[in-house]
């Protein structure tokens, strides 16, 4: 029989599982960018953690569609599951274009893109774990935004060294791709802590 009225806290848990899920992720992807090492074997490990992702996600729209009461706004739960599962893809998308693109020697700039995303990974754990309480889930939602307007400098910067000093024409549309990956990982980190903001924000 479903169970159409669940646990008060069984959407915040299943937030708090994926925002632990893609910060892992995130963790992985930095460590493979810092140490370009066995790089096949450990995407396919972060391709485990993305598919442990849709998952969650599946899991989460599914007792969605069979609760009748939610702990808040549906459209804004689908929203959220949605964000966090897609910072989750622009990780695993990166790893990909490592393997795919073979790209064995990358600027400092990557790493540093990759440990702003695991920083928001860490303040959207944070701001779910006080979601259901609404304690201080602002400042977790501002801090991710600074992080998403230090992660455009990091790749404006990046991009315009790239430019002055990659003379390979196809090296360097290899290695723009994968800034930009990294960057759109961070807009949807900053999404993700939109819709955190907004369900804040109506519930005040």
């Amino acid at each position: 029989m479903v169970r159409l009225i669940p646990r008060t806290t069984e959407f915040f848990e299943m937030f708090a599982e994926m925002a632990n899920n893609l910060t892992d992720g995130a963790r992985l992807l930095k460590a493979i960018l810092l140490d370009m090492k066995d790089v096949y074997s450990r995407v396919e490990q972060l391709k485990t953690i993305e598919h442990r992702g849709d998952e969650m996600t599946h899991d989460l729209l599914t007792r969605l569609n069979q609760t009748f009461i939610t702990p808040f706004d549906r459209e804004d739960i689908h929203k959220l599951a949605s964000s966090l599962d897609d910072v989750l893809d622009f990780v695993h998308a990166a790893g990909e274009r490592l393997v795919m693109y073979k790209i064995t020697e990358i600027t400092p700039s990557a790493p540093q893109l990759a440990d702003v995303i695991v920083r928001q990974g860490e303040q959207l754990c944070h701001a779910v774990a006080h979601l259901e309480k609404k304690n201080n889930v602002l400042q977790y939602c501002v801090e991710i935004n600074r992080l998403e307007n230090e992660a455009d400098r990091i790749a404006q910067v990046a991009l315009g060294q790239l430019f002055d000093t990659e003379t390979n024409p196809i090296a360097l549309i290899k290695k723009k791709e994968l800034y930009e990956v990294l960057e759109t990982a961070t807009d949807k980190a900053e999404d993700a802590a939109n819709v955190i903001e907004s369900v804040v924000v109506k519930s005040a």
